[in-house]
């Protein structure tokens, strides 16, 4: 019964006169294993064939070829015909590859913050991997308040991000984590809101404080003092001190802040 509606799915397909082409996703069957790969009927004059290297990277990294036996009918990824032997060369990587990236832009479009498994770790910043694409959180968007937190997020083999930017023909996924926390923040920054942060690194160019766990820049431009020996006087680290917020970028997890025209910002007793 069986094999008389194998032979009137073939006849149909002759008939309607079915032809693949390089790029096509097809419906095939599993009907023979090799030790190379699989060999696959795909409802055309021609078998398809599945080499092992170009199986789906999820199966492959669970060494679950369940998914793979004989009778099995799934969608494969069409990459070329042989020309040796006329057979369809297919893939599931491919296809996975194509349905990951689909996943991943309807992510972005939908804002989502995940937490992400490290990868590792380099001098430039962190490798993630999102819907089995990799990612890089560059070293500019970890948020780190000092080196027991960094050691913390490695110990922890998790990061919360969000996409930043996303090239599917670089293949390139960008992540922020720092965007991620001043999402998740309870506290809402907006601009032009006056608030108490600790001061935790100067710079030449200007001086960092702790806002809610979000480094914010007090640029020397919106100091009153130069940075000199006189205003490190002024103002020095585990200092509390008011400030405006002049510039938000929630994106980017980028946020500026100024004293200039606050009086009374210099707070000693401030606990935060």
């Amino acid at each position: 019964m069986k094999k008389k509606r194998d032979n009137n799915f073939a006849e149909i397909l002759k008939r309607y006169k079915y032809k693949v082409h390089d790029g096509d996703i097809v419906a095939g069957t599993i009907i023979h294993i090799e030790k190379t790969g699989f060999l696959v009927e795909i409802g055309t004059n021609h078998l398809g064939y599945l080499p092992k290297e170009e199986v789906n990277i999820h199966i492959k990294k669970k060494n679950n070829y369940s998914l793979l036996l004989i009778n099995t009918t799934r969608d494969f990824f069409l990459m070329t015909k042989s020309s040796c032997n006329g057979q369809y060369i297919l893939s599931l990587k491919r296809l996975d590859y194509i349905r990951a990236w689909k996943r991943i832009k309807q992510l972005y479009l939908e804002d989502i913050i995940f937490n992400l498994n490290i990868s590792y770790v380099n001098k430039g910043g962190i490798i993630t991997s999102l819907e089995g694409i990799q990612g890089f959180i560059p070293k500019s968007h970890v948020f780190t308040r000092n080196k027991s937190n960094d050691q913390t997020i490695l110990r922890n083999k998790k990061i919360t991000c969000k996409l930043l930017s996303l090239n599917e023909h670089k293949n390139q996924l960008i992540l922020s984590h720092k965007s991620a926390k001043l999402i998740k923040l309870k506290h809402k920054f907006k601009l032009g809101e006056l608030i108490y942060g600790e001061v935790v690194m100067q710079k030449p160019y200007g001086i960092f404080i702790n806002i809610h766990e979000i480094k914010a820049l007090l640029h020397v431009s919106e100091i009153k003092y130069k940075i000199s020996n006189k205003s490190k006087a002024l103002i020095h680290i585990g200092q509390f001190i008011k400030v405006k917020v002049i510039y938000l970028n929630i994106e980017q997890g980028l946020i500026s802040v100024s004293i200039r025209n606050i009086k009374h910002y210099f707070n000693h007793h401030q606990q935060y």
